[in-house]
This record gives structure tokens, C-alpha cells and sequence, in this order.
């Protein structure tokens, strides 16, 4: 695996890097890429951190792992690249961002521009086996991305974490809540979405109002 990081994170993450866990998911990231088909490509699995400098960071997004399909995940999570179909939870996430901002539904599906305004699109598990959603959980990745977040929790201030669905709503104890902003919703995916657990959480407005109140640029979602 190319560990190809941003210099921002280093002095925050660098220690992670020395740790055992950490060796044997390297180890395993590299046999999994030489001997099966993964997502997303090696160069774009720290996407995430090298679109987004830690100084940059205002609003931390959390999903669960990448999308599995053909050309699909491009290292941010809910992101997809230029052309690609929008997966249904993505469009549940646009369609929200629509009725809640007025915002025209977009073309494309890549989030970088987000990433660009200081969005982190964080997947808790950065990689994936094609077709195998979960194939790369619990081998490491997990806890290096808790540590992300607690490493952003202890050294920035005013953040707005925005936590979808159970699995992104265990990672509230891993913030402090005095320092930060943390709204949590259903997540955008059809099972929930159409249960009434997504629609009208106007996350993306109140974002950009708790941005604003800490005299931050709102995202232009």
C-alpha cells in the first residue's frame, strides 16, 4: 500500500503509523490489492486526508466503507467519480441538500468539492474487496480512524461532525462535545431514508449556521 498522506496530518498520525497494528494492516492492504480485486484504487486510498489538510478541516463526515462497484469509490466518503451513477444513498443526501437549501440536484456525484472547502470525507474503513461490502472491516482500519477522530477532537475547536446511522453515531464518544458541534440523523441509505429517519434533518443548513456563528465560511454544498 502507497502510504501517501498529506504533510498537514503527519505530525498528528505519525505515530499511528509506527504502531503494530498498523504494520499488519499495511501488510494485509497489500496482499489483499496484489491477489483480489480492491476498492478504491491504491493512490486514492488517503484521498480523504490529502483533498482536506488537517488546518482546513470545519466539518468531518463519517460513513462505513467505500463503494464496492466498478470505478466507484474515489477515497471520500459518498463520493463517487465524474459520471458514475449516484448510489441511493447519495441521492437521498442530494435530495436533502435540495429541499433544504434550494440547491439544484447536481451532475456529478464527486464530492471534492466539498473536500475543497474543508468537508473530511471520512470512511471508517478505507478499503474494500470488490463486491464484498465489509471484506476490509476490522483488520485496523477502524482503529486508525478513531484515532483521526480523537486526534481532531483534542486539537481543533468549533467542528461540525455530522454522524449518519448507528454506526457513525458510536463514534460521539470518541469527541468532545463541549469543543464541537456533533448533529446526528438517520442515515441517507433507502432502508432509512423511506422510514423517516433522513428526510428534513437540515443538517447541511445548520452546518453552515454554526459555521457562520464561529466566523467560518459556510460550505457550498
Amino acid at each position: 500500500m502507497i502510504l501517501n498522506i498529506d504533510e498537514s496530518w503527519l505530525p498528528y498520525l505519525n505515530h499511528e503509523f509506527n504502531k503494530p497494528y498498523f504494520n499488519d494492516l499495511l501488510d494485509f492492504v497489500k496482499t489483499e490489492y496484489t491477489t483480489k480485486t480492491c476498492y478504491p484504487p491504491e493512490h486514492e486510498i488517503f484521498n480523504a486526508f490529502n483533498a482536506c489538510s488537517f488546518s482546513d478541516v470545519k466539518v468531518v463526515i463519517i460513513g462505513q466503507d467505500p463503494y464496492h462497484g466498478y470505478n466507484q469509490a474515489n477515497g471520500l466518503c459518498f463520493s463517487v467519480n465524474d459520471g458514475i451513477k449516484h448510489p441511493p444513498s447519495l441521492v437521498n443526501i442530494f435530495k436533502e441538500i435540495e429541499a433544504d437549501l434550494g440547491v439544484l440536484y447536481p451532475k456529478s456525484g464527486n464530492l471534492l468539492r466539498w473536500a475543497k472547502q474543508g468537508v473530511l470525507l471520512l470512511n471508517a474503513t478505507l478499503t474494500v474487496r470488490e463486491h464484498e461490502a465489509g471484506s476490509h472491516q476490522k483488520k485496523g482500519w477502524e482503529t486508525f480512524t478513531n484515532a483521526v477522530i480523537k486526534q481532531l477532537s483534542n486539537n481543533k475547536t468549533n467542528l461540525v461532525f455530522l454522524l449518519w446511522g448507528g454506526y457513525a453515531k458510536q463514534k460521539t464518544k470518541l469527541i468532545d462535545v463541549k469543543k464541537h458541534h456533533v448533529l446526528t440523523s438517520g442515515h441517507p441509505s433507502p432502508l432509512s431514508a423511506n422510514r423517516g429517519f433522513w428526510f428534513g434533518n437540515k443538517h447541511f443548513s445548520k452546518t453552515n449556521y454554526l459555521l457562520e456563528q464561529a466566523s467560518q465560511l459556510p460550505v457550498t454544498w
